[in-house]
């Protein structure tokens, strides 16, 4: 029999499920002709696939500008006529020249013609036989977009370090990699092998990039460094990073083998780094665990110390949170939790295996980075200090939620969907999580994520439908509901106290929705769909 006071409980456990519904938003959003072009993967980008870049820039500390050049090696995989190669205004292509592959002399280069039309270049090379390896190198200068509010609005970064040295990088994830140099900037096209970046500076400073050191040498008195990544990498994660930088190393055996690990800090900040980054270890070793082995032991990890908060720059992630735990030594969660680790450190290498590894074909499907991400966070914090404590700061998380719009944006326009991929998705994945209701599936779920989409550019599809294949369950309902709509499912319940009867149902969802509640009083598992559920409580 259920007593009067347990259906009191019952009610007031009840009332925190049911959530206030959110509003839809009524306006909508237009796109321009310069959208597409940089969104889709139209006639003149889809008949050559990008195999790898070799990037070469000095910038004009003094000036704040750039010139430099970039040598595209791809494959013509169907006939086509013109190159859409993207580079922002205010940067300006100088030369455009063809050369044999894989290694072309200088006197094996060819000049090409090329026109400027709707914001992008057109560089001609009707001849182009199919299956064979072709090789452009553009030369181009200007003043490129500088980021005023890095990593959030973009562009390169001029800054100098406490002691008046210059200290640059660049931010441009959104805005794109076109902001500093010429490439094919669309999403699904990662440069199969890899990439190379040369930086000129000066001798007095440092260059940093992805992957490992190649060379120094010397111009004059300038410095000359190059590094290479042999991985698949997103264009917007070729960063370089200049400044008064010092290198302290080690490794780290984990399921690749021995994976180097290797900071750069601004030599003042030694000692802090050296503490604060000890916590790269214990992450690394909890992400091995949930999602498979590091995707990039060939290039190394890396954290740089950049002139912003952070960034997911593969093989060398941006860390700019001062050495502090938190989020700036704040606490997103509001809980206590997110105090107890560095929050640059866990959540910028978490996508090295989810936006790195794991990339969206689409900026509109970038939940797939940021929602796997920010639940790396709730899965660490569970790894230190038990499942209480991630739950709470999953739980903490959600009064970030705006519900301002769909989480997915609309598609091949180059637009991300709401913030709300970061918060709501990562409560999303850990309703789905209880869904499943075993942690062991759950686990293996998301190594297996890791193992079939290694190194690979996915759609909202892939991942969906490979979830609920392996899940064995009909998550799509779930999945509709929290990525492409902003209406909160609300719980609606009536209590017959007289016959220890509750009958609930949701309301504000999409037919079909269906999800389990647990019945606090009685700990009852509960699939509750949009049709009314009446339970007996005994």
């Amino acid at each position: 029999m259920v007593t009067a006071k347990k259906m009191v409980i019952l009610l007031m456990m009840l009332c925190r499920l049911s959530i206030i519904d959110a509003q839809l938003m009524t306006s909508k959003e237009t796109f321009t002709k310069a959208d597409t072009l940089r969104g889709s993967n139209n006639e003149n980008r889809d008949w050559w696939d990008v195999l790898k870049y070799q990037i070469s820039v000095k910038p004009d500390i003094k000036h704040k500008t750039i010139e430099g050049s970039c040598q595209i090696v791809f494959k013509v995989i169907k006939k086509g006529s013109f190159l859409q190669i993207d580079l922002q205004d205010s940067l300006i292509i100088d030369e455009v020249k063809v050369g044999t592959q894989p290694y072309p002399h200088d006197k094996e280069w060819a000049t090409l013609p090329y026109i400027k039309k709707e914001g992008v270049y057109l560089i001609s090379l009707p001849d182009a036989t199919i299956n064979k390896n072709e090789s452009i190198k553009i030369k181009y200068h200007g003043k490129p977009k500088e980021a005023i509010n890095a990593p959030w609005d973009g562009g390169w970064v001029w800054k100098k370090d406490s002691l008046g040295n210059p200290w640059l990088s660049v931010a441009c994830q959104g805005l794109g990699a076109s902001c500093w140099y010429p490439c094919k900037d669309l999403q699904s096209d990662e440069p199969d092998s890899g990439a190379t970046l040369a930086m000129e500076v000066p001798d007095s400073l440092n260059a940093v990039a992805n992957g490992r050191c190649k060379n120094n040498f010397h111009i004059d008195e300038q410095k000359c460094t190059k590094w290479e990544v042999k991985n698949p990498i997103n264009n917007y994660d070729i960063i370089p990073y200049i400044g008064k930088y010092t290198n302290f190393t080690d490794t780290f055996m984990g399921e690749g083998g021995k994976l180097d690990l290797s900071f750069w800090v601004l030599n003042y900040n030694l000692e802090k780094a050296q503490n604060q980054f000890k916590q790269v270890k214990p992450m690394l070793r909890c992400f091995e665990y949930w999602f498979g082995k590091y995707p990039f032991y060939e290039d190394s990890y890396k954290l740089v110390e950049a002139p912003y908060l952070g960034m997911e720059n593969q093989s060398a992630v941006a860390y700019g949170n001062g050495f502090l735990n938190g989020y700036h030594g704040a606490d997103l969660s509001a809980t206590g939790w997110g105090l107890k680790w560095d929050f640059i450190i866990i959540h910028e290498s978490g996508h090295e295996w989810f936006g790195n590894s794991i990339t969206s074909n689409d900026l509109a499907d970038m939940w797939i980075h940021e929602s796997f991400t920010m639940y790396s966070e709730i899965l660490y914090t569970q790894w230190l200090f038990g499942e209480q404590a991630g739950n709470e700061y999953c739980i903490g998380l959600r009064h970030n939620i705006q519900n301002d719009k769909p989480i997915i944006a609309p598609y091949g326009v180059n637009k991300e969907g709401s913030g709300d991929m970061y918060y709501k998705g990562a409560n999303m994945l850990h309703s789905i999580r209880h869904i499943i209701n075993n942690d062991s599936l759950f686990r293996k779920i998301l190594r297996g994520m890791n193992t079939e989409f290694y190194h690979q550019t996915v759609t909202t599809k892939q991942i969906e439908d490979f979830i609920i294949a392996k899940s064995g369950i009909d998550l799509q309902p779930i999945f509709n509901q929290y990525l492409t709509t902003v209406n909160i499912p609300h719980l609606v319940y009536s209590i017959d106290a007289k016959k220890s009867l509750v009958t609930l149902h949701w309301t504000n969802c999409a037919n079909n929705f269906i999800m389990p509640i647990t019945i606090p009083v009685s700990a009852n598992r509960m699939n509750i769909t949009t049709q009314p559920k009446s339970i007996h409580l005994t």
